[in-house]
């Protein structure tokens, strides 16, 4: 038996779960009474439910994002069916994580929990898991829910915690520095093996309304020279590839400058050193200051990701959703990083923003194109070498969702918008746009993935997608023909895609 399970699922195999390591580390004298279980999306139920099961814990943690919230729906109706049978072994069900904390209290996955812990939870879930361990889980419904009321008494005389009713916990953001580092429960296997998830600060101070960080504009950040001794050890441990999951990496240069030096440093390492890390910052578009440049024109090939949301070019459409918006910088921005930088870039286009039609939508793809296929077909780097041979810029073409608690709910009467009720919630038509042209949007965005994002067939990029040329249209026909020749735009032969790329003019 054991007394504290801490389950997610993850996206992929290769991603494992920071959150869960943190609310391991956070947990004090508890720490060794609880286990980490991670699966993947695509493993089967059975595979899920069967190590639970056998695990028989006192309290269950499941962490909740938009991706796997079907799929943990799923897993808490089976585990429910076998505890029906045993109802001796169902543990206490805690769910948390940022879906959760804003689903409203009908939603179906919350009634297989006992508790939801609404917020950033490392602090309160020790707390949590101390009075349930302490107190037991009692059988039968009468006897758990006088065992809520206690708890939610008890807990509504500490710190930090604010009982709101029912099942209900809200936390209050922790200080970074009380957090104790998860870094070291890493294990061998996801260092050498896995994306390494880090995060150097929490919160964005802008007011994007498509994101729920517009709820609370705070930026906190970790103590910057212990949390650098933590990557050092990752590293020096087999750590190759770190994913930071700050959301404005740059909004601080001076600090950003030295996280930056600090990997340079570890990058330059003798050839017997073996394989170099690559690491993968989320930045702001602009402003990207003289020393901030220079460090990452640094970077080696294979070394640097960067993501850079720019979202929509359109003025009307950004200041309606508060979104800060300077095209031209941001523009020039990814300018240099294309022709300066060894960096694989990665910039956002979101389609389905209020106000924001196809034609629109469309421009803004092609300006954002010209700029970044000077990194993919051909055209020429400042040096003048060929850019061919250079790491890939890729668009990705995300559809508006509606996260729930986010403030872009607000437009949906004003502009039509109308969203899938099941997660991720994507928009499926506006006032701007008709479903008909979203279902067409969704399948440019997977064709352009397979095609042009993944690198697999840069030949027909160049030949197709030619420098300086607009790419939108000529690329939605092309995403048109091939659904209509394939049926579908998933589960396709590499090869037998490339032949009918072959016979493209």
């Amino acid at each position: 038996m054991t007394d504290i399970l801490l389950v997610t699922i993850n996206a992929k195999w290769v991603h494992p779960s920071l959150a869960l390591r943190l609310l391991k580390a956070n947990l004090a004298s508890l720490e060794g009474r609880a286990e980490i279980l991670e699966f993947a999306l695509r493993q089967p139920l059975a595979e899920k439910t069967a190590p639970i099961l056998r695990a028989r814990p006192r309290v269950l943690a499941v962490s909740v994002s938009i991706w796997n919230h079907l799929a943990t729906r799923e897993l808490l109706a089976a585990l429910g069916e076998a505890w029906e049978k045993e109802p001796a072994g169902k543990p206490a069900v805690v769910l948390g994580g940022p879906e959760v904390s804003w689903l409203d209290t009908g939603a179906e996955i919350l009634r297989y929990a006992d508790w939801v812990v609404r917020g950033e939870g490392e602090l309160v879930f020790r707390k949590l898991c101390g009075l349930l361990l302490g107190g037991g889980t009692p059988p039968g419904p009468e006897a758990r829910e006088r065992r809520r009321t206690e708890v939610l008494l008890e807990l509504g005389m500490r710190g930090g915690v604010r009982a709101a009713g029912g099942k209900f916990i809200e936390a209050e953001p922790a200080g970074l520095g009380a957090l104790k580092s998860a870094y070291r429960l890493y294990t061998r296997e996801d260092l050498e093996r896995k994306l390494v998830y880090v995060e150097a600060s929490r919160g964005c101070p802008f007011g994007c309304e498509f994101c729920l960080s517009a709820l609370d504009r705070r930026v906190r950040e970790f103590p910057l020279e212990p949390f650098l001794a933590e990557m050092g050890g990752l590293i020096e441990n087999g750590a190759r590839r770190f994913k930071f999951l700050d959301r404005t990496f740059n909004l601080n240069p001076e600090r950003a400058a030295k996280i930056l030096e600090f990997f340079l440093g570890k990058m330059t390492r003798p050839p017997d050193a073996g394989e170099p890390a690559c690491v993968h910052f989320e930045m702001i578009p602009s402003p990207v200051p003289a020393k901030l440049r220079g460090l990452l024109a640094r970077f080696k090939p294979g070394t640097l990701r960067l993501e850079l949301g720019i979202q929509t070019f359109n003025p009307v459409t950004a200041s309606l959703v508060g979104r800060a918006s300077d095209p031209e910088r941001e523009l020039e921005t990814l300018e240099f990083l294309c022709r300066n930088t060894n960096a694989i870039i990665h910039a956002d286009l979101i389609a389905g923003l209020p106000g924001e039609g196809l034609a629109s939508f469309a421009g803004g793809f092609d300006r954002l194109w010209q700029i970044l296929s000077i990194r993919n077909t051909g055209g020429a780097a400042s040096d003048g070498s060929a850019a061919a041979g250079k790491p890939r810029a890729e668009i990705q073409l995300g559809i508006l969702k509606r996260l729930p608690g986010a403030p872009i709910a607000r437009h949906g009467k004003a502009y039509r918008m109308r969203y899938a009720t099941d997660p991720p919630y994507e928009v499926q038509e506006t006032a701007a746009l008709p479903a008909g042209e979203l279902d067409r949007l969704r399948n440019f965005a997977r064709f352009w993935e397979l095609i042009v994002n993944r690198g697999n067939h840069p030949d027909f990029a160049a030949r197709f997608l030619p420098p300086g040329k607009p790419a939108f249209a000529r690329f939605m026909e092309l995403s048109d023909r091939l659904l209509a020749r394939f049926g579908r735009n998933w589960g396709l032969d590499r090869n037998e895609l490339k032949a009918v790329l072959n016979e493209q003019e």
